[in-house]
C-alpha cells in the first residue's frame, strides 16, 4: 500500500485532473453544442491530458531527486519509497497510454501531444536551470490542453480558446515564480537560476504578483467580446479576488512558508477559474 501511495504521489493527481479537465474546457469553448455528441473524443482527450501530465510529474521528480533531497526529503524518490529506475519505468507506461489515447482521437491531437512532450523534456533537461524561460515552458505545457481540446472537437484552434489559454499562461507563470521562492535553497545549491535565486525573494514576489495581476486584467475580455454568459462573472470574480489576495499576501510576506501557502492556494483559484469558463460558455450557447 505504501509503494502504491508513492506512485500516486509522484503523479500529483490534482495537477493531472486539472490538465484532463482543461482538455474538456478547451473542447467546450471551441464548440459547446457538439460536446455531448463527441463524448468519446473527450474521454480520450481527458486520458491523454491526465496520463501525460502524470508522466511529466514523475519524470520531473526523477530529475529533481537531488534537489528534493534538500527541499522535499519526504517525496517518494528521495525518501527511498520509489527507486529512480522504477519512477522512469512508471513514467514510460504513462507516456505510452497518453499517446495511444491521442492516436485514437486524431492525428492533429497526436502531433500536439508529441509537441507538448518535447516542450516538457526541453524544460526538464535544459530549461529548468534557465529561470524565467523555464517558467514559460511550464506555462506552455499548462496551456496546451486548452488547445488540444479545441482540436479534438473541431480540428482547429478557436480564437476564444487562445484567449483563455493566455490567461492560464500568465497566472501559471506567476505560480512557477512563487515556487522558486519556496525552493530557493535547493535551487541555489544546484545552480538553477530562478528569479528568486538571481534577484532574491522580494523581487521574485513582485514579478509573480505582476503575472497574477496580468491574468486578472485579461479576465473581463471574454465578457466584453460576448464569448461567455453572465454566469461567468461570479466565478471569475472569485478567481480574480483570490489571485489579488494571494498577490498582496506574497508582497507583504515573501518568506518560504508564505510562498508555499500562496503556491497551494493559487491552484484552487485555477480550478474555480476553469469552472467559470465552462459555466459561462455552456450558458451562452
Amino acid at each position: 500500500m505504501g509503494k502504491l501511495s508513492g506512485y500516486l504521489r509522484l503523479t500529483r493527481p490534482i495537477n493531472c485532473l486539472m490538465m484532463g479537465f482543461a482538455v474538456i474546457v478547451g473542447a467546450t469553448l471551441a464548440n459547446a453544442r457538439d460536446v455531448s455528441t463527441m463524448w468519446l473524443s473527450l474521454i480520450y482527450g481527458f486520458i491523454t491530458g491526465f496520463m501525460l501530465t502524470a508522466a511529466s510529474m514523475t519524470i520531473n521528480d526523477y530529475y529533481d531527486r537531488k534537489i528534493d533531497a534538500i527541499n522535499e526529503p519526504k517525496r517518494p524518490i528521495p525518501s527511498g519509497l520509489i527507486k529512480p529506475k522504477e519512477a522512469l519505468a512508471f513514467a514510460s507506461i504513462l507516456t505510452v497510454l497518453g499517446f495511444v489515447a491521442a492516436v485514437l482521437t486524431n492525428l492533429l491531437c497526436l502531433a500536439t501531444a508529441i509537441a507538448a512532450w518535447i516542450v516538457f523534456v526541453a524544460y526538464t533537461t535544459v530549461g529548468k536551470r534557465s529561470g524565467l524561460p523555464g517558467n514559460f515552458l511550464v506555462s506552455l505545457c499548462v496551456t496546451i490542453p486548452f488547445i488540444y481540446g479545441s482540436m479534438a472537437i473541431t480540428t482547429e484552434v478557436k480564437l476564444n480558446v487562445l484567449l483563455f489559454a493566455s490567461m492560464a499562461f500568465l497566472s501559471n507563470t506567476g505560480r512557477e515564480i512563487t515556487k522558486g521562492i519556496v525552493d530557493i535553497k535547493g535551487d541555489e545549491a544546484q545552480g538553477i537560476k530562478t528569479l528568486a535565486v538571481r534577484f532574491r525573494e522580494k523581487n521574485a514576489a513582485i514579478a509573480a504578483s505582476a503575472f497574477y495581476v496580468s491574468a486578472i486584467l485579461l479576465s473581463p475580455l471574454p465578457w466584453f467580446f460576448n464569448l461567455v454568459s453572465f454566469w461567468f462573472i461570479p466565478l471569475v470574480a472569485v478567481t480574480d479576488l483570490g489571485l489579488a489576495a494571494s498577490s498582496l499576501m506574497l508582497l507583504k510576506d515573501y518568506s518560504k512558508e508564505k510562498a508555499r501557502k500562496v503556491k497551494k492556494t493559487v491552484l484552487l483559484w485555477f480550478i474555480i477559474g476553469l469552472l467559470a469558463f465552462v459555466v459561462g460558455t455552456i450558458k451562452v450557447t
